[in-house]
């Protein structure tokens, strides 16, 4: 893209009261933002919805001098810049018809035919929101997908951090420029996340940081992925508004149920209560209800897999090889295994190409 057309952008990314829906509008209708700066007076007149005091914007200096700046920002600090009609712009976010025209990044990102997973909750994520979280990244870290999430404190940073442990991309979506972060606490995973990953944000360097900015950031997490899973949540909190974008985007949405006595099960409760969520107690509710495909090549490699199972999975191939398909709850009174342990066992036998799921929650062996 050349230099005078990525500037013109940044001043209509930059320009107050347009809006990205807007403004996708206005370069479908003179081609380039080039074009539609350049374009006569009474080229923007003749446009609905323009009106003289967005023209008068259209011709500020401040904006070009601020357009100028960020360039220089960008050039200068290894920032890479995704302009949404571009290739390598995020395809599930720009599928979303309020996606940035532009955005930010830094890192090594790579979503390019990769299974991306949003997992969002609260900043007081408790002992189990912590342990589900990392047990969920844990399991599903053979099917290598990217974890995004928002950098905040609680269950974001665990699911950024549980990323990094089991060597996934993990994505941070932040709301504000990519000359800081917030919280400053979290300044130390910033090395890690650039290596495993990096960070996104439609937000420019000089834009003052605000609250308000968390639901333009919010919007990015859930269009980047194919599901959103929130791990706890109160009855109000911004990963219940997460979990509302990706449904009105019609992604998957997935909940942690919890006891209706439990504060930050409430919003989880309420999701699935309200179908706009599903439940998701395991690893292998994601895999099923997504329709993930597991590698059939590695059926080819059953005998030797079958070697290093552990004693657990050699009883749970031995029982489904004896009785045939099974009910997870069946299977679990007949292994005498406990059901969240067992479906951790049969989504490693699934990747092992050693049994596949059947509806209703069943399985068998292949």
């Amino acid at each position: 893209m050349q230099e005078q057309e990525l500037l013109y952008l940044l001043m209509l990314h930059k320009m107050p009261g347009i809006g990205h829906i807007n403004a996708k509008k206005l370069l479908q209708h003179f081609g380039s933002a080039t074009a539609l700066f350049q374009a006569s007076t009474n080229d923007l007149k003749e446009l609905d919805g323009i009106g003289s005091k967005r023209i008068k914007t259209l011709r500020d200096s401040a904006i070009t001098k601020e357009a100028e700046d960020e360039l220089n920002f960008i050039q200068s600090n290894n920032i890479k810049l995704s302009y949404f009609k571009d290739e390598d712009y995020p395809s599930r976010l720009k599928q979303c018809i309020d996606s940035p025209i532009l955005l930010f990044s830094r890192g090594n990102i790579n979503l390019k035919n990769k299974p991306v997973l949003s997992i969002v909750g609260t900043r007081q994520v408790t002992t189990h929101g912590i342990a589900f979280c990392e047990q969920l990244i844990e399991d599903l870290a053979p099917l290598n997908p990217v974890i995004v999430s928002g950098l905040a404190y609680g269950t974001d940073i665990v699911a950024h951090r549980a990323a990094i442990k089991f060597n996934l991309q993990t994505i941070a979506c932040v709301a504000h420029g990519l000359n800081q972060i917030y919280p400053k606490v979290h300044q130390k995973y910033v090395s890690s996340i650039e290596n495993n990953g990096g960070f996104f944000t439609d937000f420019c360097s000089d834009d003052t940081f605000d609250r308000n900015n968390f639901l333009s950031r919010n919007r990015i997490i859930a269009g980047l992925s194919e599901a959103t899973i929130v791990i706890e949540s109160a009855e109000k909190g911004g990963s219940l508004v997460t979990a509302d974008i990706a449904h009105s985007y019609d992604r998957e949405v997935f909940a942690v149920p919890g006891r209706p006595q439990d504060k930050f099960s409430k919003g989880c409760n309420m999701l699935i209560k309200q179908q706009k969520a599903q439940m998701i107690t395991s690893a292998a509710d994601l895999v099923y209800n997504l329709n993930w495909d597991i590698d059939t090549k590695k059926k080819n490699t059953q005998t030797q897999l079958f070697i290093s199972l552990t004693d657990d999975e050699k009883l749970v191939v031995q029982k489904l090889t004896e009785i045939g398909k099974a009910e997870i709850d069946a299977l679990s009174l007949v292994c005498g295994l406990p059901t969240h342990k067992l479906s951790s066992i049969l989504l490693n036998l699934e990747l092992g190409g050693l049994v596949r799921p059947l509806p209703g929650k069943q399985f068998e062996i292949i």
